[in-house]
C-alpha cells in the first residue's frame, strides 16, 4: 500500500509524463496575453536566461505527423520552426495577432496554441536519472491546480515512489509538493531521453535539485 511521506526538502524527479506539465505551465508564462495584461511572473524574462544554458526549447509546426503540426496557425498566420528557449534564455513571446497588436509587435503563429515543443535531454535512461537523484522522490501523478501564473508559486499534490540509492523502494501518496516555478525551471539538474511523445511538448523525465514536500 502507499506510504505517506513526513515533511522534509528533497530531490523530485518529473517522471516524463508529469514533466510534459512543467513545461506547459512556461506556455502560460510566455503567453502574449499574459504579457500584456502584465499577469505572469515572467514579465521582465525577454532575452535572459530562464533554465540552465544546455536546455533549447525548439518549436516543429512542420513536423510530419506531429501531434500538434499545421502550416498556419488558427488566425491563418504562418507557422515557423523557431527556438523558443535557445542555450536557456527566452528568445520570444508567443502571439497571437491580438496580443502582438496589443504589444506593438508581430504574431508568432501561435493563435490556437503551440506547436510541436522538443526539449533536449542529456542522453540518460529513467535508471540513471534515479542514480543521478540517489534520494528523493520520483512524481508519477499531480492532482489539483495550485500553481499562480502571476507569482510562479508551486504547490500540487502528488504521488509516486520513494527511492534510495537510486533505486525505487515504495510507492507514496497523499502528499504535497511545493516550490516556484522561476528556481525550478532555471535550477533543473538533468533531462533524461525517456521522451514523452503523446503530448505536443516532448521531453523526458525531470531532475530537480530540491523540492518541499509536505506529508503528514
Amino acid at each position: 500500500a502507499p506510504r505517506k511521506l513526513s515533511t522534509m526538502k528533497a530531490p523530485v524527479i518529473f517522471a516524463n509524463e508529469v514533466a510534459t506539465g512543467l513545461f506547459g505551465h512556461l506556455v502560460g508564462a510566455i503567453a502574449g496575453g499574459s504579457v500584456y495584461r502584465k499577469s505572469t511572473f515572467l514579465l521582465d524574462a525577454l532575452g535572459s536566461q530562464i533554465l540552465p544554458d544546455w536546455l533549447t526549447i525548439e518549436e516543429h509546426p512542420h513536423l510530419l505527423k506531429g501531434l500538434a503540426s499545421t502550416p498556419f496557425d488558427s488566425e491563418g498566420v504562418r507557422t515557423e520552426r523557431r527556438d523558443i528557449i535557445k542555450d536557456g534564455v527566452l528568445t520570444q513571446w508567443l502571439l497571437t495577432n491580438y496580443s502582438a497588436r496589443k504589444l506593438g509587435l508581430k504574431s508568432t503563429g501561435h493563435a490556437g496554441g503551440i506547436h510541436n515543443w522538443r526539449i533536449n535531454g542529456r542522453g540518460l535512461s529513467f535508471a540513471k536519472l534515479l542514480k543521478e537523484m540517489g534520494t528523493g522522490l520520483v512524481v508519477t501523478e499531480l492532482m489539483g491546480q495550485g500553481v499562480s501564473g502571476v507569482t510562479g508559486d508551486y504547490s500540487r499534490g502528488a504521488s509516486g515512489f520513494w527511492v534510495e540509492n537510486g533505486e525505487i523502494q515504495y510507492p507514496v501518496s497523499e502528499i504535497t509538493i511545493a516550490g516556484n516555478l522561476k528556481d525550478m525551471w532555471r535550477n533543473i539538474v538533468t533531462i533524461g531521453d525517456d521522451i514523452e511523445t503523446r503530448s505536443n511538448i516532448q521531453c523526458g523525465s525531470v531532475l530537480l535539485p530540491e523540492m518541499k514536500i509536505a506529508g503528514q
